[in-house]
């Protein structure tokens, strides 16, 4: 036997996310590089640990963000931690140097379920109502094009949607007559009193307004990536189930900043980035598909076939292996990506996800509240109340100028390049049907800020509206 060959063996496969060998295709992939990592967080205190300075210090010394600014732009994308970068990179040149002795695709079922097997708890679904994707929009084209329309066929959204629905509601109408109806849901500006109830009630007012038994599907943005608003999704879910319509939820920026529970919120599909707030490699996704076939089957038309796997490799043995195995596999796949997404959820698990959600909502609150004073003529585009809020802040300083991009793109980078801090702009109409485009800064805040970046952020965006105004 060659010593290429022997080393191999000896190394047996991929290395999961902790640096030790993962002993055959079917052996647990457990990350105890990023158990390693997260060991030494210390323990938080109880009684206030989203403001416990000493464990969130801990966790921000687990990135490898430079230090000659400050990002705040996760909204776009994350950042690995170090333990799962790593190992990302261990993972992929074991790949280069071993292409063809791995057993039986390393990117395989048994192997991949392992992964989702792993981090599936952390998201309250079963192994097999989880697939481990490319990004929030491979999950959307997937079940928009994958769902059985028909001409005449009816789906309600928002006016506030991502182009990952957007571009696939225009095929629906060109190809196949379907007709998107956007919902004019509320948009916050200071002093409006909005409820959740009023998200709620627009989609009421769209089921009454429409032809109900046409209706198909539900599909909006658990937070809206315009103004970092999030809409009440276990309410509109219900709302959905009383009328018998499906529903798919973008969850670009809740995967990795809520504590999410996919059976609770009780939709029927739900697609989130991995590279985003989850802060896991580009292209990495993570697409739930509810279990309860029997409830898609009883409200869709029973001349159709409710879903189609049009994202394949098994799409004509989908009745022999199952719906999951079915839109996991598309033929030979990214496995490090894929094992350094479930490395950073199982961190997640570990520091706690209802523990990343408040600090998350507390330096939102905090960069609202530090923008409202010093700031004062300013408008928020995102409500201050917890329950609509998010870790997005949406902001304008020049409140006679809110229709002017160029002006906020200028004081966007100068932010970045006099002062070292970076967020993005962005732009949205205010009402279904404006001609003109509102604009607006949006700030990021997660578990590797801390207060005195908030601070240090609101500071310097007062000074330099001081020199722009």
């Amino acid at each position: 036997m060659s010593e290429t060959k022997s080393k191999f063996n000896r190394r047996d496969f991929l290395k999961g996310g902790a640096g030790v060998a993962v002993a055959g295709l079917g052996s647990s992939l457990f990350s105890t590089r990023a158990a390693a990592s997260s060991s030494s967080i210390p323990a938080p205190d109880p009684s206030n640990y989203s403001s416990d300075s000493r464990f969130w210090e801990a966790v921000k010394e687990q990135f490898i963000l430079a230090e000659d600014s400050v990002y705040m732009n996760v909204g776009t994308t994350g950042s690995m931690p170090k333990s799962v970068l790593e190992t990302f990179t261990e993972n992929n040149e074991i790949v280069a140097k071993y292409p063809w002795d791995m057993q039986n695709k390393f990117g395989s079922w048994p192997y991949v379920s392992d992964m989702i097997a792993d981090i599936a708890p952390g998201f309250g679904a079963e192994e097999n109502e989880l697939i481990l994707n490319r990004n929030t929009t491979d999950g959307m084209m997937t079940i928009l094009h994958g769902l059985d329309f028909e001409k005449g066929d009816i789906v309600l959204t928002t006016h506030h949607e991502h182009i990952a629905a957007t571009s696939a509601f225009h095929t629906l109408e060109e190809r196949y007559g379907v007709k998107v109806v956007e919902v004019d849901i509320p948009v916050y500006t200071n002093g409006a009193e909005i409820t959740p109830e009023d998200y709620v009630n627009a989609f009421r007012d769209a089921i009454y307004s429409n032809n109900r038994n046409k209706i198909r599907l539900i599909c909006f943005s658990h937070i809206t990536y315009k103004t970092g608003t999030t809409l009440p999704a276990k309410d509109i879910c219900k709302l959905a189930i009383e009328h018998d319509i499906a529903t798919l939820i973008d969850g670009a920026h809740t995967v990795g900043m809520f504590n999410l529970d996919f059976h609770d919120i009780d939709c029927d599909f739900y697609a989130g980035s991995g590279h985003k707030w989850q802060c896991g490699p580009g292209a990495t996704g993570i697409l739930y598909v509810r279990d309860n076939a029997s409830r898609i089957e009883q409200i869709w038309p029973k001349h159709r076939e409710p879903l189609w796997y049009i994202n394949s490799s098994l799409a004509e043995s989908a009745h022999l292996y199952g719906s999951s195995m079915a839109m996991q596999y598309v033929g030979n796949d990214h496995y490090p990506a894929k094992q350094a997404l479930t490395d950073s959820c199982k961190l997640w698990d570990r520091i706690g996800r209802q523990r990343i959600e408040d600090r998350v909502l507390d330096l939102s609150e905090l960069c609202k509240r530090k923008l409202a004073n010093k700031l004062p003529d300013g408008i928020f585009f995102c409500p201050p109340g917890r329950d609509l809020s998010s870790g997005l802040t949406t902001f304008n300083p020049f409140a006679d100028d809110l229709y002017n991009g160029e002006r906020l793109t200028e004081f966007r980078d100068r932010l970045r390049e006099d002062y070292g801090y970076i967020i993005r702009t962005t732009n949205f109409p205010l009402h279904l049907g404006d001609t003109t485009d509102t604009y607006a800064l949006r700030i990021s805040t997660h578990l590797f800020h801390d207060e005195e970046d908030v601070k240090g952020l609101v500071k310097a965006m007062a000074q330099l509206y001081k020199r722009m105004a």
